[in-house]
C-alpha cells in the first residue's frame, strides 16, 4: 500500500468544496458512474447494497492510482474542481460481468455488491456501462436506526423518499465527505482497511443533532442540487465518525 498516494488522495478529499458551473454542452458535464448489482432471481438487502455502493466511492476515491501521476490522477482532480455528479445504474449476469473490465473499483458487503467508475465526460461514458438502465434500482429492506459502537457512519435523512439509486449516489458522496472528518493517519487505516463503514435511517431528534453537527463541522452533510427526484439544496445524507462507542468527532481529543 502506497501511503503517500493514499494522503495525497486524503488532501484532495479535505480541501473539496464543490460547486462551480455546468458546461452549456450536457455532453461535457462530468460525472462518477455507480453500478448497483441486482440479480433478477436474488436480488440484494437494501443496506448491504447501500454499504457496497458507498465503501466502492471511497475505495476508488483513496485509490492510490488516483494520486501523482497516476492514470486516474487528472480525472479525479477534474470531477472534485466541478460540481460533483454521481450517476447509479444497475446490472445483472453478463452485464455486471462486462463492467468490472471498465476502470473503476468494486466493493462487496454481505451478498450485495457495487462498482465505482473513474469520473469522466457523460458524453465519454464507456458504452459497457451507458447502456445500462438508470431505473429499476429498489430492492426489499429497511436500514437500521441503531447506533454503531464506532466507526464512519452514514445517516439518511427522515423526511425523504429516494430510490435505492439515488440513495446509493448520495451516500457514495457522503463516504468521500466523510474523509474530511478523519486525520491524515485515520485515513490511512481506513484505506488499509477497506474503507468499512455502516449507512442508517435516522430519526428526526437525531437528524437536529446531526444538522448541528454539520454547522460546527463536526460531521458533514450531503446537500443535493436537486436534478432529479427532490429538491435542490435538499440535506440527504450526513456524515459522522465515531471514535470511541458513542464519542462523535466533535467529542474526540
Amino acid at each position: 500500500m502506497d501511503v503517500e498516494a493514499i494522503a495525497a488522495d486524503h488532501r484532495r478529499l479535505a480541501g473539496y468544496v464543490g460547486g462551480g458551473d455546468d458546461p452549456s454542452d450536457p455532453a461535457d458535464v462530468l460525472a462518477m458512474a455507480m453500478v448497483l448489482r441486482i440479480e433478477k432471481n436474488d436480488p440484494p438487502d437494501r443496506t448491504e447494497l447501500l454499504t457496497a455502493a458507498a465503501r466502492a466511492v471511497a475505495l476508488l476515491c483513496l485509490d492510490e492510482r488516483c494520486a501523482g501521476e497516476g492514470p486516474w490522477a487528472s480525472a479525479m482532480d477534474d470531477w472534485c474542481n466541478a460540481r460533483i455528479r454521481k450517476i447509479a445504474r444497475r446490472a445483472r449476469g453478463a452485464q455486471w460481468a462486462a463492467a468490472q473490465e471498465v476502470w473503476g473499483v468494486t466493493a462487496t458487503q454481505g451478498g450485495a455488491s457495487a462498482r465505482a467508475f473513474v469520473p469522466g465526460r457523460v458524453g465519454d461514458l464507456d458504452r459497457r456501462v451507458a447502456k445500462l438502465q438508470i431505473g429499476g434500482t429498489d430492492v426489499e429492506g429497511a436500514l437500521s436506526g441503531e447506533p454503531p459502537g464506532r466507526g464512519v457512519v452514514l445517516w439518511t435523512s427522515p423526511d425523504l423518499e429516494m430510490t435505492v439509486g439515488k440513495l446509493a449516489a448520495q451516500v457514495g458522496h457522503a463516504s468521500m465527505l466523510a474523509a474530511k472528518l478523519l486525520t491524515t493517519e485515520e485515513t490511512i487505516r481506513w484505506r488499509s482497511d477497506e474503507c468499512p463503514l455502516v449507512v442508517r435511517q435516522s430519526g428526526s431528534e437525531r437528524w437536529r443533532e446531526l444538522l448541528a453537527a454539520d454547522a460546527d463541522g463536526t460531521a458533514v452533510a450531503v446537500r443535493d442540487a436537486g436534478f432529479t427526484e427532490i429538491a435542490p439544496g435538499s440535506v440527504t445524507v450526513i456524515a459522522e465518525v465515531v471514535r470511541h462507542d458513542g464519542e462523535t468527532d466533535g467529542e474526540h481529543g
